[in-house]
């Protein structure tokens, strides 16, 4: 015996004789938008549950819930950093050994401390660096060169403090 390969679908099952309806139900079920609870996007809110599935299958779970907005003035942190344990693992691939030690240059870092024992002679220039880090690179010998930066003054904050 054969298998079916192909199933009608139900709905054009529905065009015959005494099917007034077309598998909707009442004739007034098929009227306007009222039924399917309202027209495109509508009854998605964050408390509504009636087209929950369909949203979810479209644009996936994260649709609803917070999206992380901060006020408008607000800025992304962007700047790199990086640990110490992850530049003396990474010693060959970040620096180039020298008569003076390992010379490592990361102009756009911040270099962070870590809970590790610095073995080696390290020379890093970088952007800024905690005081845990220089310290720790200081211990074995090496040093942080970390751009000077400069203080604003304002010319009503030096007046001030001349007449005190």
């Amino acid at each position: 015996m054969l298998k079916k390969t192909h199933k009608r679908k139900k709905s054009s099952r529905m065009h015959g004789m005494n099917m007034g309806t077309h598998g909707t139900g009442a004739r007034k079920n098929k009227r306007d938008t009222g039924n399917k609870g309202g027209k495109g996007m509508s009854g998605s809110g964050k408390r509504a549950d009636h087209k929950k599935t369909l949203v979810t299958k479209l644009y996936g779970h994260g649709y609803f819930g917070k999206q992380g907005i901060t006020s408008r003035g607000t800025k992304r942190d962007k700047r790199e950093r990086i640990n110490l344990s992850t530049i003396m693992n990474n010693l060959n691939d970040l620096g180039k050994k020298t008569s003076k030690g390992w010379e490592i240059s990361l102009p756009k870092a911040k270099i962070l401390n870590s809970n590790v024992e610095i073995k080696e002679k390290l020379i890093i220039n970088a952007f800024e660096a905690s005081k845990g880090a220089i310290e720790n690179v200081k211990k074995a010998g090496g040093e942080i060169i970390v751009p000077v930066k400069k203080k604003m003054v304002t010319p009503l904050v030096e007046h001030n403090k001349k007449e005190k």
